[in-house]
């Protein structure tokens, strides 16, 4: 059987543009995780693999122009927000190589033998290594920052983890050039190709999780999808950690002291915010709690007239058009939920952005009105009115993990008045980032940055952005005992390297 075409699709008109490639056989997926597994030890020296994420940054940069076209062409995303999107990705490289410059990331510890303790304690040096090979499922809606030159690729690299990439099919295209570019920058530093392995296809992306040469995986993308990964990563003969986002709703509360001080802020805030990216941010604010009385009213209508201003746009791929169309239909039929900006098609090939509104009452409860409390990927929100903090607190008892939760505060209580304390606690379980008068959309590359959160957010506590995502590809070894000649050099007494490490207890930099 011939093995099946790989196209690049053109979003704004569903029809094919160019045959990119073909769906990759087992025999390949093992070709590229062999060869992948081969070139790891390219990355053991931590100077030459920050030069190659700092060349991996250039050559993107370089490539942008024919990166960006290409990028726009398979997402419609658009080319100022794809320019912004490709620089993040590069510094993002960039910070990853100043990470492996330093060295904190690999833990050392140093203990000298102590017979006074009780226990003694032997001669013990403890430092993280590369777990191996890392499978990365790339995302559709960021072809470049959660794609193959993304944050899963960058961190495994840095950890010196050698990565096969299973390539979106919404931007097969974007993925061979990138490909391209990134093992022209390894090749700058006698890296060799596979070093970076890409594969393209679905029977692909699950023999990619199964073979036993892949240690770890990275995955952003829907539940459905991310679940039976993770199921299958746990179920091979040797497991191997899945770190997967699947899925947020990424709440929002709005106290009644806020709406009634700055209900058309907060409204235009949230219209601008739910819409960004014709809603295909994965922060995206899904459900939003408001006050129902006048306050609240305010808001609704300043959101009313944004979002009717909001312009029709055209999602990543027919397919979920199809699934946003069918989507918000199946909610904004069940009881008591309203249109007052009806989402839904906005054309043969966009969809119009638009919003729900529910009584809170009806989601405290479990009942047919669940569907409201699942994400609902593209421009569409749901607007709970609740009548006091119980119906609050019902609401959010009921919430599965998310990336994010938002509360919007009056000056009042953000200067300790109320009960802003108390909400900020009630949300801080939900969610791996908890935002206070802001808005979750945009998830800055930082030292101190989490993007991650409680099932289903994500399948791990780890982070997927941010300097600590490295520690997902790395596992801790502790030496007993070893001769100082015999030892790695980060380990050795004189600390060669100039690693930051704890000597006997006393933290070096």
């Amino acid at each position: 059987m011939a093995a099946a075409p790989v196209w690049s699709v053109d979003p704004r008109t569903g029809k094919q543009r160019e045959q990119v490639a073909v769906e990759a056989t087992a025999r390949e997926v093992d070709d590229a995780v062999r060869a992948a597994h081969a070139a790891q030890g390219a990355l053991a020296d931590r100077t030459v693999r920050a030069a190659f994420l700092r060349g991996a940054a250039e050559e993107l940069k370089a490539a942008e122009d024919t990166l960006v076209e290409a990028a726009d062409a398979e997402t419609a995303l658009g080319p100022v927000r794809l320019t912004g999107e490709l620089a993040r990705t590069c510094y993002q490289l960039r910070a990853f190589a100043d990470i492996v410059d330093e060295g904190e990331f690999l833990g050392v510890v140093v203990n000298h033998p102590d017979d006074t303790a009780t226990p003694p304690v032997p001669d013990l040096r403890r430092y993280k290594v590369p777990l191996g090979v890392v499978a990365v499922y790339s995302a559709s809606n960021f072809p470049f920052a959660f794609s193959v030159p993304g944050g899963d690729t960058a961190s495994a690299l840095a950890a010196g983890c050698p990565v096969v990439v299973k390539a979106h099919p919404d931007h097969p295209a974007l993925s061979e050039l990138v490909a391209r570019v990134l093992r022209r920058a390894a090749a700058r530093h006698g890296i060799p190709d596979g070093v970076l392995g890409l594969v393209h296809g679905f029977d692909a992306g699950i023999e990619l999780i199964r073979h036993p040469l892949v240690s770890a995986a990275g995955f952003t993308g829907s539940v459905r999808g991310g679940r039976a990964l993770f199921d299958a990563a746990a179920a091979r003969p040797v497991p191997i950690p899945f770190h997967g986002e699947l899925g947020s709703l990424n709440p929002v509360v709005v106290t009644e002291a806020a709406a009634a001080e700055r209900a058309d802020a907060i409204g235009a805030g949230l219209a601008g915010s739910m819409t960004l990216g014709v809603g295909q941010f994965c922060v995206k604010p899904g459900l939003v709690l408001v006050p129902a009385g006048a306050a609240g009213d305010g808001l609704v209508k300043t959101l009313t007239d944004a979002v009717s201003d909001t312009d029709a746009g055209v999602l990543l791929d027919h397919r979920m058009r199809d699934n946003f169309v069918a989507g918000v239909a199946e909610r904004a039929a069940l009881p008591d939920v309203d249109s007052p900006v009806t989402p839904g098609a906005g054309g043969e090939h966009t969809v119009a952005a638009g919003f729900l509104t529910v009584p809170a009452a009806r989601l405290a409860a479990e009942g047919e009105h669940d569907l409201l409390l699942e994400e609902c990927f593209g421009p569409v929100t749901v607007v709970a009115r609740y009548q006091d903090e119980d119906e609050v607190r019902g609401v959010l008892s009921r919430l599965p993990g998310n990336l994010t939760a938002t509360v919007q505060l009056s000056s009042g209580e953000v200067a300790g008045e109320g009960g802003g304390a108390e909400l900020l606690g009630a949300v801080t379980p939900l969610a791996g980032r908890v935002l206070v008068n802001g808005w979750p959309t945009g998830v800055a590359v930082a030292a101190a940055q989490h993007h991650g959160g409680p099932y289903p957010a994500t399948t791990s506590t780890s982070t997927s952005v941010g300097g600590t995502a490295v520690e997902r590809w790395l596992r801790p070894v502790a030496y007993q005992g070893v001769p100082e000649v015999l030892l790695p050099a980060e380990l050795r007494d004189g600390n060669p390297l100039g690693v930051p490490r704890r000597f006997n207890g006393v933290l070096e930099r």
